[in-house]
């Protein structure tokens, strides 16, 4: 990453001639991913004794992603109002709005159980993808001990073939990672100290402050060490700032996981691959931070029972960002037209996006991983407990 930052600032504009190995990694990674993703969550959830147990898990991680997801938009919101951004910039053009709707609740949902399973595989829709190994998981709990044992067999031994992919690909990521880092800086690079500087800064200090906040309840929560947690698990920043891909990192979040953290395969099977899809704290942030910025920007104030109707629409459109680079950019967009405010100030974030997306997809999966071991502290904990 440091040789990319130094290329990029060296070669400006020209270091995008890189750009296409940083690609080549991240279709690698993408490659790896779906299939780890399917077959490491049935190896966990075949592996559990009870139906109940999936039950703990998940509500004890969905109240996690919730609360910090929560605390993200309404950073989003503070940092905002305190620097105060949009006030001085100038509307001006006019932007078609060709980006679609707010969905409804309803159709969120929906949209989380496929149609087709194998269209989901084909089109890499994460969300149907875990739920459809979710449901086929405890179905399998259901089966004879037997032939859930030869099952959890099979899924762990493609989960392990899988990984073993995952670390080949890891071996081409100094040299990927430093493409797209070249890449990324050598174009937006100068726009830090452009006109958005403020902006950036704001969204970056939110992020920061985000960043703290995990380590606070690592350090209440957990026995790890804040500052050795963020050493093992450093590979998966790299590849997220590098990538802006929350699906292409899951990759490497399951491989760190495994090898370093050594968090039991039934929980960080499940709860990684859930929170690469709603657990959206750098997004929230981003996506709180644009809609302010731009109501600055027009002149227009919320009062207190607008911005709970923020927080709560923002946890709802975070659902939909994706794991895919530039997604939060649709949806930061649908975000300030569902409160009817000028699109001309939203779409200028657009040249920096890059810059923010970095930040982003690295705290989106920071927080995947501070939850999952909260949450496998937690189970050990308890299973202690319960033999004492």
């Amino acid at each position: 990453m440091s040789a990319g930052v130094a290329a990029g600032i060296v070669f400006g504009a020209r270091a995008q001639v890189v750009q296409p190995l940083g690609d080549l990694f991240i279709r690698l990674l993408m490659m790896a991913a779906i299939p780890l993703v399917f077959f490491s969550l049935l190896a966990g959830l075949t592996g559990m004794t009870e139906v109940r147990a999936l039950g703990r898990l998940g509500g004890k991680i969905m109240l996690f992603y919730l609360a910090t997801t929560t605390m993200a938009l309404i950073l989003g919101l503070a940092i905002m109002h305190v620097l105060k951004p949009g006030r001085g910039m100038q509307l001006s053009g006019e932007v078609k709005d060709t980006f679609g709707q707010a969905p409804a609740a309803a159709e969120v949902l929906l949209s989380l159980v496929p149609e087709n399973v194998f269209q989901a595989f084909a089109s890499g829709q994460l969300a149907q993808i875990v739920v459809f190994a979710i449901f086929l998981g405890v179905t399998a709990l259901l089966l004879p001990q037997a032939q859930r044992q030869t099952l959890q067999q099979g899924c762990e031994l493609l989960a392990d073939l899988l990984r073993k992919l995952v670390d080949v690909v890891m071996r081409f990521g100094p040299l990927g990672i430093g493409a797209l880092t070249a890449s990324s800086v050598g174009q937006h690079g100068e726009k830090i100290f452009g006109p958005l500087a403020i902006f950036l800064a704001g969204v970056w200090s939110a992020q920061a402050l985000m960043v703290g906040v995990y380590m606070i309840f690592l350090r209440l929560f957990t026995r790890h060490s804040p500052l050795a947690f963020l050493k093992q698990t450093g590979p998966l920043y790299a590849t997220t700032a590098a990538t802006c891909s929350s699906l292409a990192s899951l990759a490497v979040a399951l491989e760190l996981a495994e090898k370093r953290m050594k968090f039991p395969r039934s929980i960080y099977s499940f709860t990684l691959p859930l929170g690469a899809q709603i657990n959206k704290d750098g997004t929230s942030i981003m996506l709180a931070g644009v809609l302010l910025f731009t109501a600055q920007a027009a002149g227009v104030q919320f009062d207190l029972a607008a911005q709970i109707t923020i927080v709560l629409m923002g946890l709802m459109l975070s659902l939909g960002s994706g794991g895919i680079p530039g997604g939060g950019l649709v949806i930061a967009l649908i975000f300030v037209k569902a409160f009817h405010l000028p699109l001309e100030i939203a779409v200028i974030v657009g040249g920096i996006y890059r810059l923010i997306d970095m930040g982003s997809t690295t705290i989106n999966c920071m927080g995947d991983m501070v939850g999952t071991a909260i949450v496998a502290h937690s189970e050990m904990k308890g299973k202690e407990q319960v033999s004492i």
